[in-house]
């Protein structure tokens, strides 16, 4: 078939789900076909040949996004599910060869400055936090004196144990291996002896992997990936804390824009604050100037999960002791919980899974009593607005708390017991 015309924009193009997002500026094509030759007996050569099915190979060298497509963010190289149209060219019009070629150069003229536009709106998204991005975004922290958390191990204590009281001393290696249900891995930092005559040892421990998942829940840490010889059980007593994700686009974007509505002047709580929230492990600080009377500072902080560990309190103590004004008494607290049970039935809507909304709520009401809730007040509305986007939930009703928490400067809210039933 001959070709007519040369295609433009709109006859070469991918599509998602019916949408323009690319158009092909250049491109290769290959057309293969597969044979199979008829041999026959006592012939040298083959004596026919079978033609098989043909294949098309067309290699996109060169794509220019749609507004709409860098405007929605989409990601070319992960880009899988997408169309490839490709308009008949005996359906384009006749053009003399001179006129084929001006619009082929027209339209590459047109293609490098709309790639300039493209480039023109990156550089100015990365030139204001407000829209800048992973190391750019970096570059405006600097320049706050701020830099990206990164994550960090959780940690707290292994314990060890026999059915019965051993016969001789029981050694438990340091990097010692237990494990959640989950698979999530914890090893001793240190050797320990489980003595003779006694049933148990604790072993400081840390999650093998940083991040917020390493936070395992008292009693959840039960298998031993190779149990110490004589050893026939383990747990761990208390949660294991600490553990914090690393810091994402949006939270150090929080704080860079914090930083210009509450300027830190070296001497007020603005200063103090910037300084604790940079602190690896810090999810909330609240500071209290004169506190303890006159040239005293006490902050109160915590962490993603909660309640911080002794050794942040002493590492932030330490580093404060560095930075504050001469003269002034600085100390890093841990803040006072406060438990909060909460009770709801819920109504279901038609064909939700009673199993699978509970467990929804339940991890949704979880996060309303995280680290960042420091001396936070714990609200109905909040509770009721969480309940009610969970995915299955036409309807609740609080039972408890009866009415709003108020939660002090010093405080944290804690989830207590939380009890979901079903209305009927």
């Amino acid at each position: 078939m001959e070709v007519s015309g040369f295609p433009t924009s709109s006859d070469i193009y991918l599509e998602v789900n019916g949408k323009k997002v690319a158009v092909v500026q250049s491109y290769r094509a290959q057309s293969t076909k597969t044979s199979q030759s008829v041999e026959a007996f006592g012939e040298s050569e083959p004596v026919a040949t079978i033609q098989g099915a043909k294949s098309h190979v067309v290699e996109l060298t060169r794509l220019y996004a749609t507004d709409e497509a860098i405007a929605d963010g989409l990601d070319f190289h992960t880009l899988e599910d997408f169309s490839l149209v490709i308009c008949k060219p005996d359906r384009l019009p006749r053009q003399p060869a001179s006129a084929r070629a001006a619009a082929a150069e027209l339209y590459a003229a047109a293609a490098q400055v709309a790639a300039l536009y493209a480039e023109a709106e990156w550089v100015k998204n990365q030139s204001f936090p407000q829209t800048a991005a992973r190391e750019y975004l970096d570059y405006h922290a600097t320049m706050r004196g701020l830099t990206r958390k990164e994550a960090a191990q959780a940690s707290g204590m292994l314990r060890f144990s026999v059915s019965e009281a051993a016969a001789q001393d029981l050694t438990v290696e340091a990097g010692t291996v237990c494990r959640t249900a989950g698979d999530v891995r914890f090893e001793t930092t240190q050797e320990a002896t489980l003595a003779a005559g006694t049933t148990s040892v604790d072993v400081s421990a840390r999650a093998l992997n940083t991040g917020a998942a390493g936070n395992a829940a008292a009693g959840s840490v039960t298998l031993m990936v190779g149990a110490p010889v004589g050893i026939t059980g383990c747990t761990n007593p208390e949660a294991f804390s600490g553990g914090a994700d690393g810091e994402d686009d949006e939270a150090l974007r929080t704080r860079v824009l914090a930083t210009f509505a509450r300027v830190s002047n070296g001497a007020n709580a603005a200063y103090y604050e910037q300084a604790a929230l940079d602190y690896p492990g810090v999810a909330a600080v609240r500071v209290l100037p004169r506190n303890r009377g006159t040239g005293t500072v006490d902050l109160v902080v915590s962490t993603p999960s909660g309640t911080p560990p002794a050794e942040l309190l002493t590492g932030l103590q330490a580093a404060l002791e560095t930075e504050r004004e001469i003269a002034t008494d600085v100390d890093v607290l841990a803040p006072t919980t406060v438990t909060v049970d909460v009770a709801a039935s819920l109504a279901l809507a038609e064909e939700a899974d009673w199993e699978t909304v509970v467990a929804a709520a339940a991890a949704a009401l979880g996060a309303c009593f995280d680290g960042t809730q420091l001396s936070e007040d714990v609200l109905l509305a909040k509770l009721g607005s969480v309940l009610f986007a969970v995915p299955g939930v036409f309807n609740y009703a609080l039972t408890a708390p009866a009415a709003d928490v108020p939660i002090a400067d010093t405080e944290m809210p804690v989830l207590g017991t939380l009890t979901l039933t079903q209305a009927t």
